[in-house]
């Protein structure tokens, strides 16, 4: 089994990105299931159901999400039934969606997401590591494959619900910061892990905003809109092989892709 994990998808270069690269991703590395994490895909703040649905289209089996996924009002409703965008988990029970869902390849083999979010330097929210492992138990005694996308700022806190999760998740994959990271291991007990994907959009930028916007905040201090930049796209992900029987990690690697479609040098 090839599990693609696209990383955060920012704003329309973003979205391009993934128009121009994943079709091509998947044919030549057979992938068998697509992950994608959407929470700035709307200008950088949210998703819209025109833009999920959009991604739908392009191939994704499941879309992830993170501290931006209220941004957008209009996608509470949504959500409300459409079980493939998933909210981390750990936000209260009555909000609406899910943070847990099992998808199905095209050849029929199912594949569990659990979308987790951090605490440490993020917004407050409830315990992220007893509930993900207890829906990690759950999801393994309908399918192996079980991944884990823990939205955080802490490194340390992703290689600890790592930790937390080895031998039970397939892999546990680190979004939030927008920078890819080079520490892709597969654990002592077969689960793979990286601490941050990486981002799909504008490299040209300030994590994926209008450099002059971002810079703006640092210097004044002072609230203010940051749009999406919009030159230097690249696409990021992990392309994760899983033995279909045990759900054990064979191997993670990361790739870089720019705006040719060409690995970065």
């Amino acid at each position: 089994m090839k599990v693609l994990f696209i990383g955060d998808v920012v704003g329309r270069p973003g979205r391009r990105a993934v128009r121009e690269h994943l079709e091509r991703v998947v044919d030549r590395r057979r992938v068998d299931f697509t992950i994608i994490n959407v929470e700035n895909a709307a200008d950088g703040n949210g998703i819209t159901p025109e833009i999920a649905e959009e991604l739908f289209d392009l191939g994704a089996h499941c879309l992830t999400s993170g501290n931006h996924i209220w941004d957008r009002p209009e996608i509470r409703d949504y959500m409300k039934h459409e079980p493939r965008l998933l909210r981390p988990l750990n936000y209260p029970d009555d909000l609406p969606g899910s943070g847990v869902y099992i998808g199905e390849t095209p050849a029929g083999a199912r594949v569990g997401v659990v979308n987790v979010m951090g605490r440490v330097f993020m917004p407050p929210v409830d315990d992220p590591f007893r509930p993900a492992r207890a829906s990690v138990e759950e999801l393994i005694k309908r399918t192996p494959i079980v991944i884990v996308d823990m939205h955080a700022e802490a490194t340390s806190e992703k290689q600890a619900i790592a930790a937390h999760l080895d031998g039970l998740a397939s892999a546990v994959v680190g979004t939030h910061t927008h920078v890819q990271t080079a520490d892709e291991t597969i654990l002592p007990q077969g689960t793979a892990y990286i601490s941050d994907v990486g981002m799909t959009g504008p490299y040209d930028s300030i994590i994926g905003m209008d450099r002059h916007a971002a810079l703006q905040r640092f210097l004044y201090s002072v609230p203010g809109r940051l749009p999406a930049a919009r030159h230097g796209v690249r696409l990021c992900a992990v392309l994760l092989e899983i033995d279909d029987a045990s759900g054990r990690a064979r191997s993670i690697e990361r790739l870089s892709l720019d705006g040719d479609g060409r690995p970065d040098a």
